[in-house]
């Protein structure tokens, strides 16, 4: 391959890199073109790309891009997945792939928020929660106290309305609607 196809591969690949914070680091080796083109498909429907790249170029595209601690990671035949909600979505979906699909499937680490997680951190980064799981937990703390909060200001007036309705079954009467109760003070 000549120098200026090199140049505009890496720029290509700088240009395709430009935006991405987060990606994971795959090895097909091993996987026959039809299971790859499945494999794409599948994670094509959750907006995950998956690029093959030579090793040198992609190297020297995401230097040039601030992703150098991705570029140590890219040993051996490479193919790059990034996309899809967050980088742990994606780690998950490739583990689920490889245990469906492609027992050769090789995730060989992945690139969070500028962290390297190599191979050996991989299941650590699928346990991980998403942005979404992140915020609904987030969420559901805020409210939390909130929720007590109402629930101790409503109790005691259900309390009291169960207290008034023994008193009135005590007494023989049936039990008063709310509607039975207006049309009487009219």
């Amino acid at each position: 391959m000549s120098k200026p196809v090199k140049a505009l591969i890496r720029d290509h690949l700088a240009d395709r890199f430009k935006d991405v914070k987060s990606m994971a680091i795959v090895e097909l080796k091993g996987i026959d073109a039809i299971t790859t083109n499945r494999i794409r498909g599948r994670l094509l429907q959750k907006s995950i790309r998956l690029l093959v790249v030579k090793n040198s170029l992609a190297r020297q595209a995401f230097t040039s891009v601030g992703l150098e601690a991705a570029a140590g990671l890219l040993k051996g035949p490479c193919a790059i997945a990034y996309g899809g909600d967050s980088v742990v979505g994606t780690v998950r979906e490739l583990l689920e792939v490889r245990r469906e699909l492609a027992e050769a499937l090789v995730v060989k680490g992945a690139l969070m928020d500028g962290e390297a997680f190599g191979p050996d951190r991989v299941e650590e980064l699928s346990g991980f929660p998403t942005r979404d799981e992140a915020l609904a937990g987030l969420l559901s703390c805020i409210l939390a106290p909130g929720a007590r909060l109402a629930a101790c200001l409503v109790a005691p007036g259900g309390k009291l309305a169960a207290l008034v309705e023994a008193i009135e079954e005590q007494a023989g009467e049936p039990p008063r609607s709310a509607e039975t109760a207006e049309a009487e003070t009219e």
